[in-house]
């Protein structure tokens, strides 16, 4: 069972979403699930993109569940694109899902690109995520507002100096704005999906998610 890989339509009032979740042993109730968003539908983000499938990945191997999911109208997943807006409904179907599977479990909600900038969103203020990784976070779509003002759940951010995509100094200016507890790693000479430094962002995820403070379960 530690290997099955699970693909699963998310049921959702429009249709459904195309998911992958690779569960852990079913013996035990883990510390915690993941969701990993990925990044902008238009530009060839899938769930699919090697960011988000390392993420998952080294998760998988800390004992934390986690599932992959396409936004809507991204392979086989229904409806249409909707600037972001539905998409931080797709989220919330997602956290649907895990708290269905995994009663009681909190989720660490993580997010590349695009997939940041709707995660974080839905993650600040959902009390079913209990942290939250952002990978390139685009902070320029925030506009004027700090979607994570007032938010002291545990977070990992993780930027490349070379991002030309979520321009690094922007990014930097943007986190100091972020109330702790926060992590702030900086990948030197990355690019926006950290290309050739994958093994990098996975050994600071492991560092992140091994600790973090244990759940009661009492969610």
């Amino acid at each position: 069972m530690v290997n099955q890989i699970l693909h699963i339509n998310i049921q959702t009032p429009g249709g459904h979403l195309e998911s992958i979740l690779k569960p852990v042993d079913d013996g035990q109730k883990p510390a915690y699930v993941g969701i990993v968003c990925h990044p902008h539908p238009l530009f060839g983000g899938t769930m699919h993109n090697k960011v988000v499938f390392k993420v998952a990945q080294v998760m998988q191997a800390n004992d934390i569940p986690s599932l992959r999911f396409n936004f809507r109208g991204v392979g086989h997943s229904s409806g249409t694109y909707d600037e972001g807006r539905g998409e931080m409904d797709d989220v919330r179907y997602a956290l649907d899902f895990m708290s269905r599977k995994y009663p009681g479990v909190p989720v660490i909600l993580a997010g590349f690109s695009f997939g940041a900038f709707v995660g974080l969103k839905v993650a600040a203020i959902d009390d079913r995520v209990q942290a939250m990784m952002g990978l390139g976070v685009p902070v320029r779509w925030f506009g004027a507002t700090n979607p994570l003002a007032g938010c002291h759940k545990p977070k990992l951010f993780i930027h490349g100096t070379r991002d030309d995509q979520a321009p690094y100094e922007a990014a930097m200016q943007w986190f100091e704005q972020v109330p702790a507890p926060k992590r702030i790693v900086t990948v030197q000479d990355a690019d926006h999906f950290f290309q050739g430094r994958l093994d990098e962002v996975q050994a600071i995820i492991a560092n992140f998610v091994t600790t973090l403070p244990q759940p009661s379960h009492s969610l």
